[in-house]
């Protein structure tokens, strides 16, 4: 169940993929940090969010 919307979606791809072009760049390890966001980005499932209760997208109408 998805639990982002798509501006958090596009966001969090946007921040992963200049954290990881940041780590190549610098020849760094902690830019594999952007693969979280970028991967949950893709998914559009947070797992904080979910122990949370936030969601951001969208609810559907009966």
């Amino acid at each position: 169940m998805k639990n982002e919307g798509n501006v958090d979606r596009i966001l969090r791809v946007i921040v992963g993929l200049a954290i990881l072009g940041w780590g190549f760049y610098a020849k760094n390890w902690w830019g594999a940090i952007g693969a979280v966001p970028l991967v949950t980005g893709l998914m559009g499932w947070c797992p904080v969010y979910s122990l949370l209760g936030i969601k951001t997208c969208p609810t559907k109408k009966n």
